[in-house]
């Protein structure tokens, strides 16, 4: 249950996003206010161009606004350093990719175990781990398999299970069912669920797909650097569990 008292774990407030000057100047984001709570499952949508991703930029700490405070947990990020931002981003960020961004000669437990090396655990806690967390997305047994003897979705839940090894506070998710079928999509998004449901990870996923985020409980959308609606929604279930 929601401590009152908890701020938002996300916090934007009249945040801009100005890129280049005079006739080339671009206003990506005008203005936008934004909370997410701890234990949230937001999809952000919006047409290219709509500011989406350089409001992902910013919440995962890769971009800093122009003007505007964005708050961690409280904390005002634009206040912090560059090594402080890539502290947080260490400590408390995991991010999924369209594209895996797996390491293609590296086993997938050595994939999971990377976030934990730039941690300094030492190569038993890494294993130990790493191992669990690939347990957890359901690939027992396929620990010593590189990228390309596993199907796409087995990748995606590798790269899943390196952005969770860490325990994040909130995993971000930029088109993670993008390069997969239907059938594996479904399964991300079951497996995505049962994170955000049963470790209550906060998940902010962009995608361009209705159906993908039919899974989530609240569809936040941006049209020309604004959001254009934020509302809650009744998530979908897969008729099945994941495999």
């Amino acid at each position: 249950m929601k401590n009152p008292a908890a701020p938002p774990i996300i916090e934007l407030s009249q945040v801009t996003k100005v890129y280049g000057e005079g006739e080339g100047q671009v206003r990506a984001l005008r203005g936008i206010d934004l909370k997410i709570d701890a234990g949230e499952f937001v999809s952000v949508m919006g047409p290219s161009g709509s500011g989406k991703s350089t409001c992902m930029n910013i919440l995962g700490c890769l971009d800093t606004p122009t003007s505007g405070t964005y708050r961690f947990l409280g904390a005002p990020v634009g206040e912090m350093t560059a090594d402080q931002r890539a502290l947080l981003r260490r400590n408390y960020l995991g991010f999924v990719f369209q594209g895996f961004n797996l390491l293609s000669r590296t086993t997938a437990l050595e994939n999971v175990e990377l976030p934990l090396v730039y941690r300094g655990l030492n190569a038993k806690e890494r294993r130990e781990k790493a191992r669990r967390a690939l347990a957890e997305v359901g690939l027992s047994g396929r620990e010593t398999h590189v990228p390309s003897e596993l199907s796409g979705g087995q990748q995606q839940r590798v790269a899943i299970a390196r952005a969770i090894v860490s325990e994040p506070k909130v995993l971000f998710a930029d088109e993670p069912t993008g390069n997969l079928d239907t059938a594996t999509s479904n399964d991300i998004m079951a497996l995505l669920t049962s994170l955000n449901e049963e470790r209550g990870i906060t998940i902010v996923m962009v995608t361009h797909e209705p159906d993908i985020a039919a899974w989530t409980r609240r569809i936040v959308r941006f049209r020309d650097g604004l959001i254009e609606s934020d509302t809650i929604n009744k998530p979908q279930r897969a008729s099945e569990g994941i495999e």
